[in-house]
């Protein structure tokens, strides 16, 4: 389809719009928000309806959060499935259950919350502004919870505009645009890109990979990205893999790369939260990088624990250390100790094991793995592979997880069963090396129980490795 042209065609049906609304006897173009939005399902011609809804857009773009509360408010007491003929088709369908009674309910339940958004939808460039829109209510819920409705209706309606088959896999490259280049250091919510030189070493070296889903809808914005390194063996260390260094070396050393590291996926749009691109993408990434790459045969992460730091302040609070482990503890209160980890020997002892028992048996209120990352992974069939030591050494990676980060191995062939263990039994898939510490830390604690600490799980949480 040519996009440019329909752009045109609804930007010319707009603007014919307009000038019905000044027509208008009843002036509804320079209305509040919930008069445009009533007008707007009132049922006006194509468009006049077109113009309406870009007009809705444009006065909620200059709207202040408490004007936009009140909107959603309206929305959210006005714009409500009726409850009598909801129980009216119901009550119809218990009697006669036929397709017609059926499909009488379902009309019954359906929100006119979502005709609003649909029909919003219409004006030039609104699916970029509803997701926006989607990011500001859900940064707006902590101080009006009752607007979870709304959201919910916003969620069900972007779920399927955003639905996988509409999303398009791109190589983002240095040749890419630089509108699109400069989302990408914008967007980068794992390992901070430090301008546009670094940006290049991610991008352009022939062992350097970037795809990214993007929609028809938003041409230039991506939904979610994924930086691949190739590389000739696991790695276990962030600064090793990005290090300017890595590229002379790889200059002068190539190596046939048998392993594809995805070491950084970032979700993109916040308003998008809660709707999950991250699995389709690895999956596609893979299969690509697999028919680029015939030499490549092993596909893992490189990721980090963000919340393994807080579980273990909340386990050593719960489960008062001995003079030892204290001792050790007291070594993470000094800021550079990372830099001289060597002379801490027993931190590596002490916080490796430590971190198996958080991937391994930390869960949340729901039975889930605490780690958000882990839950993504696991989620998508991969197994937990190795625990490295000081994996990142930066002021975030120390501040979340003691510097520690992790391997998930994705295995092709058992992807299918290690996802089914995980969703129906809550089976984690971990390799044997990793199952050792475990067994180490139930060792080092003279078969002592450890208090089960439950942490709550953070829907907010995005999967941003």
């Amino acid at each position: 389809m040519n996009v440019s042209f329909f752009q045109e065609l609804l930007n010319s049906i707009a603007e014919r719009g307009r000038l019905l609304l000044e027509r208008s006897p009843d002036g509804v173009g320079g209305g509040a928000l919930q008069e445009l939005a009533s007008a707007l399902l009132s049922g006006r011609g194509e468009a006049s309806g077109v113009a309406l809804a870009g007009e809705i857009l444009s006065v909620y773009r200059r709207a202040e959060d408490s004007e936009k509360i009140e909107f959603f408010r309206y929305l959210l007491d006005e714009l409500r499935p009726d409850q009598d003929k909801i129980a009216a088709a119901a009550q119809a369908y218990l009697v006669v259950a036929t397709s017609k009674t059926l499909t009488e309910l379902e009309t019954a339940v359906v929100s006119p919350r979502q005709e609003f958004f649909r029909r919003l939808n219409l004006a030039p460039g609104a699916t970029g502004c509803i997701v926006a829109m989607r990011a500001d209510l859900i940064a707006l819920l902590p101080q009006a919870p009752e607007l979870a409705p709304v959201d919910a209706d916003l969620m069900h309606l972007l779920g399927s505009w955003f639905n996988r088959g509409f999303l398009v896999l791109r190589r983002i490259d240095w040749s890419t645009s630089a509108s699109t280049l400069e989302k990408i250091i914008e967007y980068e919510a794992v390992h901070e890109i430090r301008g546009w030189e670094d940006l290049r070493r991610r991008l352009d070296p022939a062992d350097r990979r970037c795809f990214g889903f993007f929609h028809p809808s938003l041409v230039d914005e991506p939904l979610i990205f994924v930086e691949v390194a190739l590389t000739s063996e696991i790695p276990g260390s962030i600064q090793e893999l990005l290090t300017a260094e890595r590229e002379t070396e790889a200059v002068t050393n190539p190596e046939t790369p048998t392993t594809a590291v995805f070491y950084s996926i970032s979700n993109c749009q916040k308003g998008l939260q809660g709707i999950s691109f991250g699995n389709f993408l690895i999956k596609q990434v893979a299969e690509d990088l697999a028919k680029e790459i015939p030499s490549l045969k092993t596909y893992v992460t490189l990721s980090p624990a963000p919340r393994f730091a807080a579980w273990l302040v909340r386990t050593t609070n719960e489960d008062a250390p001995g003079p030892d482990d204290a001792e050790t503890l007291t070594l993470l209160e000094d800021p550079s100790w990372a830099a001289h980890a060597q002379q801490h020997e027993s931190l590596n002892q002490f916080l490796i094991p430590l971190a198996a028992e958080y991937f391994l048996k930390a869960k949340t209120s729901y039975g889930k793995p605490v780690d958000p990352v882990a839950r993504f992974h696991l989620g998508n069939g991969a197994r937990l592979e190795r625990i490295n030591w000081l994996g990142d050494k930066s002021a975030k990676g120390l501040r979340q997880s003691h510097g520690i980060m992790v391997n998930y191995l994705y295995d092709l062939k058992d992807i299918e069963s290690n996802h089914e263990a995980y969703i129906n039994e809550g089976v984690i898939t971990a390799s044997k090396s990793v199952r050792s510490l475990l067994k180490s830390a139930d060792k080092s604690k003279n078969n002592k129980k450890r208090k089960e600490v439950e942490m709550p799980e953070n829907a907010t949480v995005e999967v941003n490795e």
